[in-house]
């Protein structure tokens, strides 16, 4: 009869220690009530198929992040927990707070609990197949590894090309993000205790992780359609996503105001030449189309410059408050 080596624990944090890393697989959900009976057997079969391979620990798990869900999606959570306690976990946020706050919530419930956290979707557009070449890359020495999508053929030309303009503007906006990159990612239990310290009540993870400053590493996947339910990012989601990100990260926007105020002042001083010009040479005459593009110009520019400032000062009125992002209402810990 084999006899096994008695399991070690950490007494801090109740963790078993074992040569094997313990992965936790962090699934953010809101309203994915159908698309968890598919997900998380799917994850859970993952998690064995690498524990059985003696890639990872036995006792890594699935940790769900509910995100206040008004459907049945924490009950789902609760009954894999009651079949598994030990493979599946959650957490339910007392509120809606978002796809980002949900995401840290299940990363910081998880750190305590394992070596390194894989974050992914539920709807399981990205591969979890994937996860091998990250924990492979995580025990080389990497603490971040990002999936990245190797391609977007399966996109239709209309979101390729939007999703195009999104990085390469955040890009010139300054942002440091990872082109073709979403939340699908790898992080140590040290990257992510770095990743708490950053305390902003205005989330955009795809700019805070990258400079966190650890070693990172890179994985291509193929991305595949939802396996159900609907997309939880339109368009108009998509837009805001980005606006909130530019003016979390980059002052760039208020420094193209000046720029533009610089440039029409040398406008208006060449008008000026112009009209005086015109006025001694006794050759005026009154234009009013002139007058009201200039006034429209002129008056367009001023709003979407106080709109821009209005952004800014916005996210200070809300960081200065010092809320909490977020609060755990019930845990399956």
């Amino acid at each position: 009869m084999e006899i096994k080596q008695p399991l070690t624990v950490d007494p801090q944090t109740d963790r078993i220690l074992s040569d094997l890393p313990v992965i936790a697989v962090v699934v953010p959900c809101y309203k994915e009530e159908q698309a968890l009976p598919i997900s998380l057997p799917s994850l859970i079969q993952m998690l064995d198929r690498m524990s059985a391979d003696g890639m990872i620990s036995e006792h890594s798990f699935v940790l769900c992040s509910d995100d206040g869900s008004t459907d049945g999606t924490w009950c789902v959570i609760s009954e894999f927990h009651k079949a598994a306690p030990g493979r599946v976990k959650g957490i339910h946020l007392a509120h809606n707070r978002g796809h980002q706050y949900a995401l840290l919530a299940g990363l910081l419930a998880a750190a305590p609990m394992c070596d390194a956290a894989i974050s992914i979707d539920a709807d399981l557009q990205d591969d979890p197949a994937a996860m091998r070449q990250m924990i492979e890359q995580f025990k080389a020495g990497a603490e971040i590894v990002y999936g990245v999508r190797s391609s977007r053929e399966s996109d239709t030309w209309f979101k390729r090309n939007t999703a195009h303009a999104f990085y390469s503007f955040q890009r010139h906006m300054g942002l440091d993000t990872v082109y073709d990159h979403a939340d699908y990612r790898l992080m140590s239990r040290r990257a992510i205790e770095l990743l708490a310290a950053y305390g902003e009540s205005n989330l955009f993870l795809r700019g805070i992780i990258p400079q966190i400053g650890l070693k990172t590493a890179v994985v291509t996947y193929e991305r595949s359609s939802r396996v159900a339910g609907e997309s939880k990012y339109p368009l108009a989601k998509m837009l805001s996503f980005s606006i909130d990100g530019i003016t979390s990260f980059s002052s760039r926007p208020l420094r193209m105001i000046f720029f533009v105020g610089i440039a029409l002042l040398i406008l208006d001083v060449a008008m000026a030449l112009y009209v005086f010009t015109s006025y001694f040479g006794h050759d005026t005459i009154p234009g009013w189309t002139s007058l009201m593009l200039s006034t429209w110009f002129l008056g367009s520019l001023i709003l979407i410059a106080l709109g821009v400032v209005g952004e800014y000062i916005g996210k200070i009125f809300i960081e200065v408050k010092h809320r909490p992002r977020f609060a755990i209402d019930k845990d399956l810990l």
